[in-house]
């Protein structure tokens, strides 16, 4: 079952109108108008459409990358991004915004460029080609190449290379900080559990003091991820008490973004983890430990989905609270109602956690490979074969390939 950190269109994002440590304000404004006074700032309206849109996609996936990867919050900054041009983007509070650069930005401010078979949204770099140049997108070479008759997509390709693919559709949220809120500890089962082992892992590569989780990682806040925990703590000066609160949280983030170069070009990559629950036989009230928390973590995921499961507390004792909310799964699955999570209904359990995390995946529609689709399929795109996409098209939009 993949768990990753999701990527999503924040609804807000905030400024900060100058460099990182400089003294200026901080403005929070919607994402699409952020994306339109960048654009409008950045570009000019009298380009080529395939020159827009490829621009804009450019400018929408390096703000994602950002707060993607908390690059600031991480830092201890109260914002998203800047409007420094020398590490940002152009961003320019109360200009006037064109109108032909708002519309394309309403009709793709949820899509956003990638590289194949990772996560993270690209750092998608880029400068205008004149007065400065860059090892991505060159502003006035998108132009001319526009001008030669590229579309967007093969402009995109031209700089960023063949295994770009496009996600479509993203979801819409509020800005998550990616710290559950409360501190974990040994004991603890899910999938902060599982991020924390797997920002260690990649961590102890550069740092080998740390030691190793075993994998495949369980999503257990055991006694070796403890001893990680600990390890990590003491090397980069924090309390070493094997706790992980928001200090510790944002230390690893920070460290895993830089060793990785989550927020650059060359990135090495965010990929799918797995998360492995193991049944642990036969358990019924009285019972307690990991397979108990196991059992617990599962069924408060699944009562966000069923109003009919209530979810029991995470402390790992099957007490009457599990037992009555592993009834209910029961009965909402039509299995004998005994309270007990024999093989059947551990079966089951798993079934429906996975159907769960896997339609929580739909909400995110990814178009790979092909941007243009091979003559005669069926997926919506048939227009990026041979001519670019004319803006404002809601089959941009809606369009996937499986």
């Amino acid at each position: 079952m993949p768990t990753e950190v999701r990527p999503y269109i924040p609804q807000q994002i905030t400024v900060h109108l100058g460099s990182p440590n400089q003294a200026a304000e901080n403005v929070t404004v919607s994402f699409p108008d952020y994306v339109k006074n960048v654009a409008s700032s950045e570009i000019y309206p009298t380009w080529e459409p395939s020159a827009i849109r490829a621009n804009i996609l450019a400018i929408i996936s390096f703000a994602l990358n950002r707060v993607y990867t908390e690059y600031y919050p991480s830092r201890g900054f109260p914002f998203n991004i800047t409007s420094s041009t020398a590490i940002d983007q152009k961003y320019i509070h109360g200009r006037d915004i064109f109108e032909n650069i708002s519309q394309a930005v309403d009709t793709i401010f949820n899509s956003y460029i990638r590289r194949r078979g990772f996560i993270e949204p690209l750092a998608a770099k880029f400068c205008n080609g004149t007065t400065t140049t860059c090892d991505g997108l060159s502003q006035w070479g998108s132009q001319e190449l526009a001008q030669q008759g590229y579309n967007s997509v093969d402009i995109l390709r031209h700089y960023y290379g063949d295994d770009i693919e496009l996600v479509v559709n993203a979801p819409v949220s509020g800005v998550r900080a990616s710290y559950p809120g409360f501190p974990l500890r040994r004991g603890m089962v899910g999938e902060n559990v599982i991020r924390i082992q797997y920002m260690l892992n990649r961590i102890s590569q550069d740092y080998p003091a740390i030691p190793k989780i075993p994998t495949p990682l369980n999503g257990q806040f055991d006694e070796a991820t403890e001893q990680a925990v600990r390890r990590f703590q003491q090397i980069f000066s924090l309390t070493p008490d094997g706790v992980v609160g928001s200090g510790t949280w944002y230390k690893m983030v920070f460290l895993f973004v830089g060793i990785t170069n989550l927020s650059e070009l060359a990135s090495e990559g965010q990929t799918v983890y797995q998360i492995s629950y193991q049944s642990s036989g036969q358990l019924s009230e009285g019972d307690r430990g990991e397979g108990v928390r196991t059992i617990q973590y599962l069924l408060s995921v699944i009562a966000e989905f069923y109003d009919t499961v209530p979810a029991p507390a995470i402390d790992g004792i099957y007490g009457p609270g599990t037992v009555r909310s592993v009834t209910a799964f029961q009965q909402t699955m039509g299995l004998p109602q005994n309270g007990v999570m024999d093989a059947r209904t551990w079966e089951a359990l798993y079934r429906a956690y996975e159907g769960i995390t896997e339609s929580v995946d739909r909400y995110t529609n990814v178009i790979p490979e092909a941007f243009r689709p091979e003559p005669g399929t069926t997926s919506g795109l048939t227009q990026f074969s041979g001519q670019d996409l004319a803006l404002g098209s809601t089959d941009f939009r809606g369009g996937s390939n499986g």
